[in-house]
């Protein structure tokens, strides 16, 4: 019983959406805006980067959350906390609070391994960063970033829970991106020019 409530409860914490409370205070539904999804990127571009920057830390926080009641209160079930993460990050997606339209789970998934696999969000964060400033994309970025956690947990050795959790999550966060993608291909994805700056350093020593 006490698995499956806190199961739920990290369901209910992930659909606490960041960008959607934030713009209840200021009065606007991000999804009406830019790319219509409720996550950071879409923040940052239609709402600025304090509103980003908030979206970003209860998004991330509420997987931390989720997680950390479940390793408190879960005994010695060392599956439930990887199953918190995962309600957490469904929850966002698919939020009950806001019509089961939310984000696209990559910030709560962070939070989530910052409490199970904290040196995941090193690499994580190294391959988003590193494949931003190479092409710009975001979700590009994203996706490959969540990708690496295969690898990584093959590296490490790691059990097959969290082996297991790794390859299930790189598929969501695909599967999430998945319009991204499309966009890709047609080359209509929009870039972040300004972050490109392995671009900038091979024109400075050409």
């Amino acid at each position: 019983m006490t698995a499956a409530l806190l199961i739920v409860l990290a369901y209910l914490l992930g659909s606490l959406s960041g960008s959607l409370l934030l713009g209840r205070l200021r009065g606007v539904d991000i999804r009406q805006h830019g790319s219509g999804n409720a996550g950071g990127t879409n923040a940052l571009r239609t709402q600025g980067w304090k509103f980003a920057l908030g979206t970003v830390l209860v998004d991330v926080g509420k997987g931390a959350l989720a997680v950390g009641l479940a390793q408190r209160y879960g005994g010695d079930l060392a599956w439930l906390p990887w199953a918190a993460a995962a309600a957490a990050v469904l929850g966002h997606v698919w939020p009950v609070f806001h019509g089961f339209r939310g984000g696209k789970g990559a910030g709560t998934l962070v939070g989530a391994l910052l409490m199970l696999w904290p040196v995941a969000v090193l690499v994580l964060i190294g391959v988003w960063a590193l494949v931003l400033t190479i092409w710009g994309y975001v979700g590009l970025s994203t996706i490959l970033a969540a990708a690496s956690l295969v690898p990584l947990a093959l590296l490490d050795g790691a059990a097959p829970l969290r082996l297991g959790f790794a390859l299930v999550f790189a598929l969501f966060i695909l599967f999430t991106h998945r319009s991204n993608v499309a966009r890709l291909r047609a080359g209509t994805e929009s870039r972040f020019e300004r972050v490109r700056l392995w671009r900038r350093l091979r024109r400075g020593t050409a």
